[in-house]
């Protein structure tokens, strides 16, 4: 009995081969492996993945990849469907949660903290593993979010790249779907069927921490705006490309005309 095929939107397709296209994201001989969270963001780019090593007229590597907090987690329906489609998958364990108590002040926010370390036990996989390319499934609403978070918050210009280098690792980070919106992968995820993980397997919903509330807040007033301004996206999508840097105060692209 072959294996079943996921049905994935054109225009999702298009987006992943062209930003792969152009950012020269995964090529031939790739060693690619995939942050799987099992939300609907990653199951998607794993389904594209499997697509795109069936398709492409290139050859890669793919592992799926599931960092298990080492907080019971239930990950059997994750694995039963990789199982199905014929995604290869593995889980990796870790102690992650029950080191966390000793880092994490007392209803302070956890959600840097887990994402820190689930990046680094990630790279530390892909090392061990010979995996020379991480896929992220990161999407334009979370390159937007970040960017007003970071601007509201943090007092920087900066977004969500679509590849660069890791810090102290030999490990190219790519993220196919940045330009993709998280309400098409979410219509994905409904049409199939997958089975999504939500917040049973969040880390915060088993400790006395404050939930984060920026990223909410930054949804709700993204949210907000592109309602009253339905080309929103497409304009960030723009300017996202489109970043005339001298245009701002920082010294170092300033053009000092006449020195």
């Amino acid at each position: 009995m072959s294996e079943p095929i996921a049905r994935l939107p054109k225009r999702v397709i298009r987006s992943f081969a062209q930003t792969n296209s152009r950012y020269n994201l995964i090529g031939e001989g790739d060693r690619v492996m995939l942050g799987l969270s099992g939300g609907k963001d990653s199951l998607t780019l794993a389904h594209l993945l499997l697509r795109t090593q069936r398709h492409a007229p290139f050859n890669f590597d793919f592992l799926a990849v599931t960092i298990d907090y080492g907080m019971g987690e239930d990950l059997t329906r994750i694995a039963a469907h990789c199982a199905e489609y014929g995604i290869p998958y593995q889980i990796e364990k870790t102690n992650i949660f029950e080191s966390a108590p000793d880092h994490i002040r007392e209803n302070s926010s956890f959600c840097s903290y887990f994402s820190r370390m689930r990046r680094g036990a990630l790279y530390s996989v892909a090392k061990r593993l010979g995996y020379t390319t991480l896929a992220l499934a990161h999407h334009l609403d979370d390159a937007a979010e970040s960017f007003f978070m970071s601007l509201f918050y943090g007092g920087k210009m900066r977004s969500m790249p679509p590849i660069y280098k890791a810090a102290d690792h030999d490990i190219r980070v790519v993220r196919p779907l940045i330009k993709v919106r998280e309400a098409q992968l979410a219509e994905c995820a409904r049409e199939n069927g997958f089975p999504v993980v939500g917040d049973e397997n969040c880390p915060a919903f088993a400790m006395n921490v404050k939930m984060p509330h920026a990223r909410s807040e930054t949804k709700q007033w993204l949210h907000d705006l592109e309602s009253a301004r339905p080309g929103l996206f497409d304009q960030l999508r723009h300017s996202f490309e489109t970043v005339d840097i001298a245009s701002f105060t920082d010294d170092r692209f300033v053009n000092r005309v006449g020195q």
